[in-house]
């Protein structure tokens, strides 16, 4: 699933391509997709004839911008966004075409179909589900130590589950919570609210550091990801845990683990993170 820095990279690039560009059509061929409204037609009736002047991000979803209304859409597994001229031949697991008056259509690709998009009266975004449910951003000024210690002494799940929490802080999934424990050198099963304000402290400041490292390369390629235009992010270079299962730690020697936490594959060095 593409986490924050992956949907950080496709709004970056998509904005290079359809910012200014006006809808003419849209073309609906999964309507599960649409979850607001939930009817088709009327989605397609407020959006024709829009401008997208910019597209911004919140956590995992992408907000497109438009001159009343703001899409916003989540990737969930293996949703993608693409920008081809109409005369290209469209691909299999397209669901969602967006025409432009210039000729070039924006086109939404999803093999598992479990995507979705909102449409939503600008400004009235953030008032409902799902943008109503998050937590701040880690690069969201609200994302303090005092916020964080204060939701995690909150709850007795373990530390891993509850930074997989979007409420608590959103955009994290499963590849940068492993990352960003492994670099805080804190065990994925240590109770959230146990952890001293050093462990809380040094996890808030990995996890911004890794994001922001993740950014700069374009993000994390697994399996199936690729940014708006098919180009593979290369963090996966500099993964230490995430993926690494039975190779040698980079900053002691001993083997990565794979173990289940909360039903998650979860990776972790069992020398460089004490339990």
């Amino acid at each position: 699933m593409p986490e924050l820095p992956e949907v950080e990279t496709i709004k970056n690039t998509l904005k290079r391509f359809v910012t200014e560009k006006t809808i003419a059509d849209i073309s609906i061929f999964w309507p599960k997709i649409i979850k607001n409204p939930d009817d088709v037609e009327q989605f397609k009736q407020i959006l024709v004839g829009q401008t997208i002047h910019d597209i911004t991000r919140k956590g995992k979803f992408l907000l497109f911008q438009l001159d009343d209304s703001v899409i916003v859409s989540h990737l969930r597994m293996e949703g993608k966004y693409s920008v081809h001229p109409s005369t290209e031949p469209v691909k299999k697991h397209t669901h969602v075409i967006f025409a432009f008056t210039d000729g070039d259509e924006l086109r939404y690709n999803d093999v598992r179909k479990f995507g979705t998009m909102h449409v939503f009266d600008k400004g009235k975004e953030f008032t409902q589900k799902p943008l109503n449910q998050l937590g701040p951003d880690p690069f969201d000024e609200a994302f303090t130590l005092d916020y964080f210690y204060k939701k995690l002494k909150k709850t007795e799940r373990v530390i891993k589950a509850a930074l997989l929490d979007q409420s608590i802080v959103t955009g994290l999934g499963n590849i940068y919570v492993d990352e960003t424990l492994f670099r805080a050198n804190v065990h994925p099963l240590k109770k959230a609210n146990k952890l001293t304000k050093k462990d809380v402290k040094a996890i808030r400041e990995q996890a911004i550091l890794t994001l922001e490292e993740a950014v700069s390369q374009g993000g994390t390629t697994i399996r199936s990801y690729v940014n708006g235009q098919g180009d593979m992010g290369m963090f996966q270079q500099e993964l230490f845990v995430y993926g690494q299962e039975d190779k040698p730690c980079k900053k002691c020697g001993k083997l990565i683990v794979k173990m289940k936490v909360g039903g998650r594959g979860t990776h972790v060095c069992l020398s460089c993170q004490k339990n």
